[in-house]
């Protein structure tokens, strides 16, 4: 069920680009097929009759137009560009044509549609998608005439008898392909109107060469084929403009078909489902069009803000790894007292022994506090098994891991307190380097470098290019901007003072680590960053829990950042952060990652119903810029390539699911739903660099869940 909601965004957003697509003859696309056929079939007196053929009820008729009565006809619009002006010449020199508009394009248009009825001109069929139907079936001609129709109703709330095939000409034009077509439009009611004057404008071929094709000879009638969509018409409108006095000086009169006729109007009102089915149909392709407008927008904003990140994470990350490694860099004096280190385990069993083991290859001196928080797997007591020197058990009632962290800071003898979690390992030189910038007495905090562990798996790799790319380069970048959103559960290190003076940690959200560094920030402290400090931690290796993690990752972050909201309101050191850190954090971290599936959904459309080529080009080249960074980055982290081999899956997979961990924290962050914290299935396969790795499964259906206290 938690997937539900978002299944269905992501549902409806590409029935709208479908939609968008289907409507912009992206999908069954304009096509003419070039064939020759001969005449047998059709009979004499339509081949030399006149241009309108009427085929209904086993009839067999053509009728020519009378002297001096010139029916213009305007094929493939309604277009918002020059339907406008031809509409506007005609009611100028008051004269009535005929449109034959295409189902797409009347779909798009529906108001010039409206404004064509309303000003007394006919409307004909031109079909849905501009097909030649000499080649297509019975089944695929009713369905573009009944499109054609639906626009029609949801446009104007008309039906209309007039049709005019795709690519006709003159009435000797018609052969033994386009004739059964006529036969079976006739039974479907309609009358075929083709032309026995040709304009050629759509040729270009300048106003007075329109002039003299759609001046019909010795005063007599005619059906004038015109075009006001499908390019420039700039030369249709003005020899239009040229063409009605002129003719009209000359005793020509300009009606619609069934005027020039005398017939009865062409067009039946439509009422009842026929008209709210019409009107359904222009709504949501109305409403294809406005979100695909914002979807392009979407786009240009997160390719501008993905490129800017990365240019920032390049530049940034450069500056930050250069001052860090230069020879003379000093935090200050080296820090060699004592600091003690928090473990606040729940259920860690089969990992708790390797991470005790490797805090006691430490090379600085620290004590050991593991936190139990209501075990119930013997956490515990496998640690005082182990009969370790400076390494203490506290225990607890489950109460949260804020809560255990809290309950060792009191317990905790040294002014410097390193956390970790249960399922990480340290390297000997981990406390060390964490440790070192607190030579600088303006530093309260210091994010270290976590790792993942178990990469062997293609999951285990896409998250370690996620935390060498997405997590340590960004953490240098913040480190430049003095904005660093969070210190890792994983490793971390905090000045005791600094903690009691924002309060310890804190159980208002589900990321206590970012909370903790906000109110960092906002107490005026530096928060740092200490690349040699590398831990190993263990990462989901299911989707399950993956989606668990990150749901609760993100939904503590937006918890964060609505708690530290009046930052941005604030001055000094808390006024800056809320200036600063907050929009970055947002944009980068919550509004960004929400909107990068776009990317992707791009590409589909366009590798289905556009420029495929182009599509397929531009996403490479986003891929490209990724690429670099990533490469960049492991260069930076002193990382094997190898890994990056998945990247592009990685790009097209992993991301879509954040995508919708993220979306799903939006909906339960707007719908105030309420997020249980949820203990992750550990293996205990993670070792130091170098370490034994031991590959145990925990059994089939032990999924733990730990309670929020």
């Amino acid at each position: 069920m938690r997937l539900l909601l978002p299944v269905l965004i992501l549902v409806a957003l590409m029935a709208m680009l479908m939609l968008r697509g289907y409507v912009h003859s992206e999908i069954l696309a304009d096509h003419r097929i070039q064939s020759e056929a001969s005449t047998d079939k059709v009979p004499e007196k339509i081949l030399d009759g006149g241009p309108v053929i009427d085929t209904r009820s086993g009839r067999t008729t053509s009728l020519k137009m009378p002297d001096h009565r010139l029916v213009l006809t305007f094929d493939d619009g309604p277009d918002p560009t020059w339907t406008p002006k031809v509409l506007d010449v005609l009611k100028e020199h008051h004269a009535h044509a005929v449109f034959f508009v295409t189902g797409t394009m009347a779909s798009r248009y529906p108001d010039l549609v409206k404004r064509i009825v309303a000003e007394g001109h006919e409307i004909g069929l031109h079909t849905f998608n501009h097909p030649d139907l000499s080649f297509q079936s019975e089944k695929r001609i009713d369905w573009e005439l009944s499109q054609n129709q639906l626009a029609l109703a949801g446009a104007a709330g008309i039906r209309t008898s007039l049709f005019r095939p795709p690519y006709s000409s003159f009435a000797d034009a018609m052969d033994d392909k386009s004739w059964p077509v006529t036969q079976y439009i006739g039974t479907r009611g309609y009358i075929t109107v083709v032309n026995n004057t040709d304009s050629e404008d759509w040729r270009k071929p300048g106003v007075q060469q329109i002039l003299r094709n759609a001046t019909p000879k010795n005063g007599k009638g005619a059906i004038v084929l015109m075009h006001d969509s499908g390019g420039d018409r700039h030369q249709t409108v003005q020899a239009l403009d040229r063409l009605l006095p002129d003719m009209q000086h000359k005793g020509y009169e300009f009606d619609n078909l069934t005027e020039a006729l005398d017939a009865p109007t062409a067009h039946t009102a439509v009422a009842g489902p026929e008209l709210w089915k019409g009107k359904a149909w222009i709504f949501l392709v109305q409403a294809s069009e406005h979100i695909t407008d914002v979807l392009v927008v979407g786009l240009s904003i997160i390719g501008s803000l993905v490129i800017a990140r990365f240019v920032l994470m390049l530049l940034l990350s450069g500056i930050h790894a250069r001052r860090v490694r230069r020879k003379d860099f000093r935090w200050g004096e080296p820090v060699t007292q004592p600091v003690s280190v928090l473990v606040p385990a729940y259920n860690e069993a089969k990992c708790i022994e390797s991470t005790v083991r490797s805090l006691m290859a430490s090379e600085h001196p620290i004590e050991v506090l593991v936190i139990d928080d209501g075990s119930s797997d013997g956490t515990a007591r496998i640690v005082e098994a182990m009969g370790l020197p400076n390494v203490r058990v506290v225990r607890q009632l489950n109460a949260g891991k804020p809560a255990a962290l809290n309950r060792g800071l009191a317990n905790a003898r040294h002014d410097i307190i390193v956390m970790m979690d249960g399922d990480t390992v340290f390297e000997p030189s981990t406390v060390r380097e964490l440790v070192q910038p607190f030579g600088d007495p303006r530093v309260g905090a210091v994010a270290g470098n976590a790792k993942v562990g178990n990469r062997d798996s293609m999951i285990g790799a896409w998250q370690h290019i996620e935390y060498v790319m997405g997590f340590n380069l960004d953490r240098r970048m913040y480190d430049v901007l003095r904005c660093m959103p969070t210190i890792p559960g994983a490793v971390g290190a905090f000045r005791r003072s600094a903690l009691e003076r924002v309060g310890g940690m804190s159980d208002d959200t589900l990321a206590e680590d970012t909370d903790i560094t906000m109110a960092m920030h906002r107490d005026g402290w530096r928060v740092v960053y200490a690349e040699k400090a590398r831990a190993w931690t263990e990462a989901p290796e299911s989707v399950q829990q993956l989606w668990s993690q990150r749901y609760r990752w993100s939904y503590g972050t937006m918890q964060a950042i609505w708690k530290h909201r009046k930052a941005l309101v604030e001055r000094g050191p808390s006024g800056r952060f809320g200036r600063v850190g907050l929009p970055l954090v947002s944009l980068f971290m919550v509004v960004a990652p929400l909107l990068a599936p776009l990317i992707d959904v791009f590409l589909l459309y366009g590798v289905v119903f556009g420029p495929t080529e182009k599509t397929i080009v531009a996403w490479l080249g986003v891929l490209t810029i990724q690429v670099v960074c990533a490469a960049y980055a492991f260069r930076l982290d002193r990382e094997r390539m190898t890994h990056l081999i998945s990247l592009p899956l990685q790009q097209i997979l992993y991301r879509q699911l954040m995508y919708v961990v993220l979306l799903q924290s939006w909906i339960t962050a707007l719908t105030g739903g309420r997020l249980r914290w949820q203990k992750l299935r550990r293996t205990g396969v993670v070792e130091a660099p170098g370490g034994p790795v031991q590959r145990q499964r925990t059994p089939k259906g032990s999924d733990e869940r730990r309670p929020v206290g």
